[in-house]
């Protein structure tokens, strides 16, 4: 199937997939379609010689010519501060694992982690990656090399779910070893205590990073539209319950509506870029969606 002809999501097709840097092209090509500029601020390959004067500003790189000609305030912007550090983080816990159709989380979360480095490095942002779950699984530092892509490539395709969440712990751990500012996207379920992600995340706002939330859910996951006696299963703790699903839906749904309730509100109170997606959604709609309303931000 040509290139041009496939409809992303087919979901058939991506499943049975594993060369990720075709999918990544594919869901690239599909989003950028239109943007005649990257929607990420500082994201471009161009020299930016000026930028306006911010408070804090260190004033040895002030530009006292352009003072004198135009009595304002601009500093001198070197090439290494117009590109990007990105880390994109992302949740291999076995709540991950779940689907109700021909993708899990975790797979169709590999799928956008790897669009969205393809595009980084092809615009010559340095791009890492890390995998966590309850912890730091593994690292790869951000690199702006052109054969990056398949390192990255190769750690999401061998990546498999384990161990439970604790969001808060790697992000707290993630915000002190961080050191300089860089754009972190955070992909997961958050299904963890809201309170606690927010927190972590206020650490890694404190350090001046710049964050991205992409939120995966299965559809199933919100909606609940189960049917009859189900066996449901715990996929971190291994634990089962048996019950008639009608009889739970309507308590099921406060609760999911409550816990995303809770994380929008301290998303935008923070100033975090929040997206939820879901699992059947074709991958370059859902990314576009976001990245033209980011770009009509800057």
């Amino acid at each position: 199937m040509s290139l041009n002809k496939l409809s992303f999501l087919d979901t058939d097709f991506i499943a049975s997939v594993d060369n990720l840097e075709l999918i990544a092209r594919q869901v690239v090509e599909g989003f950028i379609t239109g943007l005649h500029k990257s929607p990420f601020h500082g994201f471009s390959v161009e020299f930016s010689e000026h930028r306006a004067y911010q408070k804090g500003d260190s004033l040895r790189h002030l530009d006292w010519k352009v003072l004198a000609r135009s009595e304002r305030f601009y500093i001198k912007q070197y090439e290494e501060e117009t590109n990007l550090r990105c880390h994109i983080l992302l949740d291999i816990s076995k709540s991950m694992d779940y689907g109700s159709g021909a993708l899990s989380k975790l797979d169709y979360a590999k799928i956008l982690a790897a669009s969205l480095a393809y595009l980084m490095l092809n615009q010559k942002d340095a791009t890492g990656l890390v995998l966590f779950a309850n912890t730091i699984i593994e690292t790869l530092h951000p690199r702006s090399v052109s054969n990056y892509l398949k390192i990255i490539q190769s750690k999401l395709i061998s990546a498999r779910s384990m161990e439970d969440t604790d969001i808060a712990n790697v992000l707290n751990v993630l915000a002190e070893k961080i050191k300089r500012r860089s754009f972190l996207i955070i992909i997961s379920d958050l299904l963890d205590d809201p309170y606690k992600v927010l927190e972590g995340i206020r650490h890694l706002r404190y350090n001046n990073h710049e964050v991205l939330v992409i939120q995966v859910l299965d559809r199933q996951e919100q909606e609940f539209k189960f049917n009859g006696h189900i066996k449901f299963e715990d996929l971190e703790y291994d634990e089962f319950v048996k019950t008639d699903a009608r009889y739970m839906r309507r308590a099921y749904q406060q609760e999911i509506n409550k816990h995303l309730k809770i994380l929008n509100e301290g998303f935008l109170e923070n100033n975090i870029d929040y997206l939820t997606i879901f699992s059947d959604e074709q991958p370059h709609k859902a990314l576009q969606r976001y990245l033209t309303r980011r770009k009509g931000w800057y």
